[in-house]
């Protein structure tokens, strides 16, 4: 009777309807937080937070300079009064980690520690830029460095690595990149040489041409007694 009751009756059919009502309101919540979510992943809505890039891994050879990249983007007006960048240092070996440089309203460099005199600002707060220059790289720098900036009120996000590994000498690709650009450059300037000398070439010998012709013009001229 009960089951007669629900499926046969208007009494059970209004049941019923009470019964199934709640089903596709949930199903309709569970597409609006779908939609939602992809549009905030695909950047259609405004998402909060700062988001820091940086070039990942970096490779330099021992005693030369190298700039660790950093960039951001945060979803509040840039304020320089109060925005702030901290990079910091995780060394490889057991150790703890340690300022590297500090920026606000101008840079900060380390007054001491294995970066004094080494690390210098290379970013531009107005262009998202947070780069930094190490001077004069050591093994001892082998390790990963961290970009982090704040922009209140937007303090909140992921900070950027870098990955730092010191060589002896440039990598087998860096040398190869390395020896096609002085090549290339070797080969534009004998084309330009070639070139040049042509030019020369050919203007001599039309002028030598010239120097042989002029004498039988003069002989065929009828005005000339």
């Amino acid at each position: 009777m009960l089951f007669g009751g629900l499926v046969g009756t208007p009494q059970g059919s209004g049941q019923l309807g009470r019964l199934r009502t709640p089903f596709p309101m949930c199903v309709k919540r569970f597409y609006l937080l779908v939609l939602f979510s992809g549009l905030a992943t695909s950047g259609v809505l405004p998402v909060s937070g700062m988001r820091v890039y940086t070039s990942g891994e970096v490779e330099a050879v021992n005693g030369t300079d190298v700039r660790l990249k950093c960039t951001f983007q945060s979803s509040s007006p840039i304020t320089p009064a109060t925005l702030t960048v901290s990079w910091s240092f995780r060394p490889l070996e057991p150790g703890r980690e340690e300022s590297v440089f500090y920026y606000h309203e101008r840079p900060y460099p380390p007054p001491e520690g294995r970066f004094h005199k080494r690390a210098t600002w290379a970013g531009d707060i107005m262009g998202r830029d947070a780069s930094i220059v190490v001077r004069e790289v050591k093994f001892t720098y082998n390790g990963t460095f961290s970009c982090q900036v704040k922009n209140p009120p937007d303090v909140h996000g992921n900070a950027g690595e870098v990955k730092l590994t010191v060589v002896t000498t440039a990598s087998f690709s860096e040398i190869v990149i390395l020896a096609v650009a002085i090549g290339g450059a070797i080969m534009l300037m004998v084309i330009l040489l070639v070139i040049i000398m042509s030019i020369r070439q050919c203007l001599k010998k039309r002028q030598e041409e010239w120097v042989e012709e002029l004498p039988r013009r003069e002989r065929k001229d009828p005005t000339v007694w």
